[in-house]
């Protein structure tokens, strides 16, 4: 049984698969660009790091302890994909991403997953606490092409927030805002990770595409124009 988010995977990675669908700027002059199929890749990858490693399964809930940022999208669709539930109010949840794992952060949760931010890391840098897995040193070794071992349920709980939930069949069609065809969107990652999530899927559902802004990176008219940015 396919769930929307697994419906719009296969819809990237299969129409104008080497069109940019996510576009990050970030400090320090980063500028990463995902294709539809690249995007895909990293969240395969992502959904087989949690299948394998975690033995995550639908269900289950990931709360996601990360701000607006082009991996923060990849481990959403990596956990809807797998018919999770994503947890953004700092709920309890069964495993924890986050990019400060300070020791004895995770006592509550399963497992605890360390993503680095910076655009090039390979690993997490320094230490971290003992049990803390590093994302950006696992993942690549992870399969490009994800298969479930179990398929979700598209009823089943999607994303949970401070206000209300939604399930995964209420995703494209509830949660994620109304966009043009084809837009190519604009998204400021100082309104947050829900608002981000929301804009980005309402922009791939209309098969279009993210440019997601870091707070510290100045949105000038060359951004927008060398861009092609279409909606705001």
């Amino acid at each position: 049984m396919s769930t929307p988010a697994m419906n719009l995977m296969a819809a990237l990675r299969s129409g104008h698969a080497t069109s940019p669908r996510l576009t990050w700027y970030g400090p320090d002059a980063e500028r990463v660009e995902l294709s539809g199929r690249v995007l895909d890749n990293w969240v395969a990858k992502t959904s087989n790091l949690l299948q394998d490693e975690f033995d995550a399964e639908p269900g289950m809930s990931l709360r996601l302890d990360l701000p607006a940022h082009w991996k923060s999208l990849v481990w959403a669709l990596a956990g809807w994909q797998l018919g999770m539930e994503l947890v953004l109010d700092g709920g309890s949840a069964d495993l924890l991403v986050t990019d400060t794992p300070d020791v004895g952060a995770g006592s509550d949760f399963d497992a605890v997953v360390a993503v680095p931010l910076a655009a090039l890391a390979m690993r997490w840098p320094g230490e971290l606490p003992v049990g803390v897995v590093d994302y950006a040193a696992e993942v690549r070794s992870h399969g490009d092409v994800f298969m479930a071992h179990a398929e979700p349920d598209p009823a089943l709980p999607a994303l949970r927030r401070t206000e209300t939930g939604y399930a995964h069949n209420e995703l494209l069609d509830g949660f994620a805002k109304e966009h043009e065809t084809g837009v190519r969107l604009l998204v400021r990652a100082a309104d947050g990770l829900e608002s981000a999530l929301a804009e980005a899927l309402g922009a791939w559902k209309e098969d279009g595409s993210v440019v997601l802004v870091h707070p510290d990176v100045e949105v000038t008219q060359h951004l927008l124009d060398n861009e092609r940015v279409s909606g705001a």
